[in-house]
C-alpha cells in the first residue's frame, strides 16, 4: 500500500507519547543490525524523560509510529546533539526523516539560539540532511567535551575504536552548525527559503489531488 506523506503529522512529543518509546527504541535497534553499525544505546527511562522535557520529536500516522529524534544540550548549553533519528522501513522515501530532522533543528535553535549543534553518523543520508541545514564536517576536538554525551557512545560496538584513538577518531562522521559562522548562517537561510517553498508546492499539489477525487 503507498504511504502518503501528508497524512503524516510531526510534532514535539510530551509524557503521553511514552506509549511509543518501546517501538522507537526496537525500531533504531533493528535499523542498526541491518546497517551493521553501531548506536549509542538509551532506555526506554531516558526517551521518555526527553519527550517529559519537550525534547523529541515525533511523526505519527494517526496512532501509528512514523518516525523520531530527540535533541539535549550539553557542555553548559554550549553545545546541543540531534540523536537517534530514525524512519520505520515502512515510512521511508516519503521525506519524513528530512521533516523530523528540520524540527529537530528549529526546536534546538529557539530552545539555545547561541548553542553549537552537532551531529554523530555513520549514515550518507543523515550527513546529507545536515548538509543542507548549514552544518560543516569538523573533527571531533572541535565538539563537547562534555563526559556525560560521550559516556552514552559506551553502549557502541564501535567504542572501542574511539577510546583507541583517544577520541580524535571513530566509524561516524562529526558536524558541526555554528551560530557564529556566516556560512552556516547562509545555509540555514537557504534551507529555510527552498523548504517553504517545497511545503508550498507539496500543500498546492495534495489540495488539487483531493479536488480531482472528489469529482470522481
Amino acid at each position: 500500500m503507498t504511504q502518503d506523506s501528508d497524512e503524516i503529522d510531526v510534532m514535539v512529543a510530551d509524557e503521553s507519547h511514552e506509549k511509543y518509546v518501546d517501538t522507537i527504541l526496537q525500531t533504531i535497534e533493528d535499523a542498526a543490525k541491518v546497517r551493521g553499525t553501531g548506536i549509542a544505546k538509551r532506555t526506554h527511562e531516558y526517551v521518555a524523560q526527553k519527550m517529559k522535557e519537550g525534547k523529541v520529536i515525533i511523526a505519527l500516522k494517526g496512532d501509528e509510529f512514523a518516525g523520531f529524534t530527540y535533541i539535549e544540550s550539553w557542555g553548559n548549553k554550549q553545545y546541543v546533539a540531534t540523536s537517534g533519528l530514525i524512519v520505520p522501513e515502512k515510512f521511508r522515501h516519503l521525506g519524513i526523516a528530512k521533516r523530523v530532522k528540520h524540527a529537530a533543528f528549529q526546536l534546538a535553535r529557539l530552545r539555545w539560539p547561541k548553542a553549537k549543534l552537532f551531529s554523530l553518523t555513520s549514515g550518507s543520508a543523515v550527513m546529507k540532511m545536515n548538509t543542507e541545514l548549514g552544518y560543516m564536517p569538523v573533527t571531533f576536538g572541535d565538539l563537547t567535551d562534555d563526559e556525560a554525551f560521550w559516556k552514552g557512545c559506551q553502549g557502541c560496538i564501535n567504542h572501542d575504536v574511539l577510546e583507541r584513538t583517544g577520541r580524535r577518531y571513530c566509524i561516524c562522521t562529526a558536524m558541526l552548525f555554528d551560530p557564529a559562522d556566516p556560512r552556516c548562517l547562509m545555509h540555514e537561510e537557504l534551507f529555510e527559503v527552498l523548504h517553504k517553498r517545497t511545503e508550498q508546492i507539496r500543500t498546492e499539489m495534495y489540495e488539487k489531488a483531493k479536488e480531482q477525487y472528489a469529482k470522481k
